[in-house]
């Protein structure tokens, strides 16, 4: 895995991860995940300290939207690139401390057969995640923890009060945009507003 550059976005914690691919006549070869290369950036104990402990992916029309999910119990964060197509990722810090509690951010995460890197993504423990498609996608995470449908919930991701100060304008228009053509799922629409779920008990499982 030879990482070009990682960097750190608004959201504290989030990591982005560009990576090479070695192109030729014949196409591209890259090595997509080496822990030892995130250990060389000190940067492993952030991301998997316990090591990765489940891996998903997941295939998505064009107009999808899904999200925002969390989990506790055991925590899970996310490590999260796009395989195939055109992914925008939105991440919602619901940490309690953190500078930018209750703020989301967008990334777009497109991708190329052509272009001579990819990237992955950070999503740590307490924030919640999703996504949505501008072509069909297809994308790859891997998770610190093994899911548990007991200990997750979802914020409605069209709830006022999530807070869209520090996005990308241009990526907050364009999910204004498409609003109206999203395809979403009834259970993602009938999740909680962001200050039902920091108000309730469970909020205090996400500290930063």
């Amino acid at each position: 895995m030879k990482i070009i550059q990682y960097s750190e976005l608004q959201i504290p914690g989030v990591i982005v991860i560009k990576y090479e691919r070695f192109s030729d006549k014949r196409g591209y070869f890259s090595e997509t995940f080496r822990a030892s290369d995130l250990d060389s950036l000190n940067i492993k104990n952030k991301i998997f300290p316990d090591g990765v402990k489940q891996t998903n992916e997941s295939y998505s029309r064009r107009n999808v939207l899904r999200g925002l999910h969390f989990q506790w119990n055991p925590y899970m964060g996310k490590l999260v690139r796009t395989i195939s197509g055109h992914m925008i990722d939105l991440i919602l810090d619901l940490r309690h401390g953190s500078p930018t509690q209750g703020k989301i951010i967008a990334y777009d995460m497109p991708s190329h057969s052509a272009s001579v890197y990819s990237e992955w993504i950070w999503v740590p423990p307490g924030c919640a995640h999703g996504n949505f498609f501008l072509e069909d996608s297809t994308i790859e995470y891997f998770c610190s923890g093994e899911y548990n449908g007991d200990c997750e919930a979802g914020i409605n991701p069209f709830s006022d009060d999530i807070d869209w100060s520090i996005c990308d304008k241009k990526l907050f228009n364009l999910f204004n945009d498409l609003k109206s053509n999203f395809t979403v799922s009834s259970k993602d629409t009938a999740g909680l507003s962001l200050n039902q779920w920091l108000t309730s008990i469970n909020s205090n499982q996400f500290k930063f």
